[in-house]
């Protein structure tokens, strides 16, 4: 039986990364009769209701994923916390509104692990979303992003609607926003040695290299969210991530750009500069229990990280800046 399926944030990070997985053998096999329609911020700002409607009568979708969101780094979620609360907070209530209005089978929207509280013990998982307030770095898109959880619970407890989330770590990959201010973390690292490399000089790194994360390539994330929409029916959260093990510092994290760059210019680390929430890490058990084989073969954060760089220097004149 075919789908239609909305994919909001389509021309993002991950709506790029399904797009390309879709094209994929083994997985196009699995959605070969479904439409997917992969919307942009140039189809409509889902922050207005009437928008929203006009896109649902549109494209009457069977299914949404939905990956629209503002996003952005450490230094801008400080600067614009008003922001980042409203414009996701409304936009998120928009989209589950329209999809309990216009009778969406299933419902997948992606948060993030900031949603964690901060102060917490490890690894953290699904039980433990609202344990605590999240770190005062983002506190403000981390309380907008984990009311999906409670507005997911309360649609269903009232209405029977099948929406759920999906809780990714850090992403990253091709096609991501290089801003030098407002990206993420890899992408914004690779943004500075490219640039430092045209203009040879050193590179400078905001903070001590010393916090660690756990990174998931946009791809393996998009084929990860795919089997979430056919397979996965809770209403719980599921974090979509690698393996603790997986998890690696910001200093091996430029170590690794720098050596995709062969770079000689030297780094200079400015200790200054905040360095956020220490570690997130999460536990991926929940996913593994569920998965075909109980394993799924993840990319290599050090080949993920060589291969974003390529990409970036061969799209560099088309890419997100």
């Amino acid at each position: 039986m075919s789908r239609r399926v909305l994919v909001t944030g389509g021309s993002g990070l991950v709506g790029k990364g399904i797009q390309h997985v879709l094209t994929l053998p083994d997985v196009n096999e699995s959605h070969k009769n479904d439409e997917f329609f992969f919307l942009s911020s140039k189809d409509g700002d889902l922050r207005d209701i009437k928008v929203c409607e006009e896109v649902f009568e549109k494209f009457k979708p069977t299914h949404v994923i939905h990956l629209a969101a503002f996003v952005g780094g450490l230094f801008i979620n400080m600067a614009k916390p008003v922001d980042f609360y409203q414009d996701n907070l409304v936009m998120n209530n928009n989209i589950l509104q329209c999809s309990h209005k216009y009778n969406v089978d299933k419902l997948v929207s992606c948060l993030s692990t900031c949603i964690f509280p901060d102060k917490t013990t490890y690894p953290i998982d699904e039980t433990m979303v609202h344990n605590g307030p999240p770190h005062s770095s983002n506190y403000a898109y981390a309380h907008a992003k984990r009311m999906i959880d409670v507005a997911n619970r309360a649609y269903n407890q009232q209405y029977g609607c099948k929406f759920t989330s999906v809780i990714p770590t850090n992403i990253y990959g091709p096609n991501d926003n290089f801003h030098l201010n407002d990206s993420h973390v890899i992408p914004g690292l690779i943004r500075k040695f490219y640039d430092a490399k045209n203009e040879n000089r050193a590179v400078t790194v905001l903070g001590t290299g010393s916090p660690v994360r756990q990174f998931i390539h946009s791809y393996d994330l998009a084929k990860l969210m795919l089997w979430t929409l056919r397979e996965y029916d809770s209403v719980e959260p599921l974090i979509l991530s690698v393996s603790e093990d997986a998890e690696v510092s910001i200093k091996q994290v430029v170590e690794w750009i720098a050596e995709a760059y062969d770079w000689k210019d030297g780094i200079v680390w400015d200790s200054t500069k905040a360095d956020g929430q220490f570690k997130k890490t999460a536990a991926n058990n929940k996913l593994l229990g569920l998965l075909p084989g109980n394993k799924f073969d993840f990319i290599s954060l050090q080949q993920g990280i060589k291969d974003t760089v390529q990409w970036f220097i061969d799209n560099h004149d088309n890419a997100r800046l």
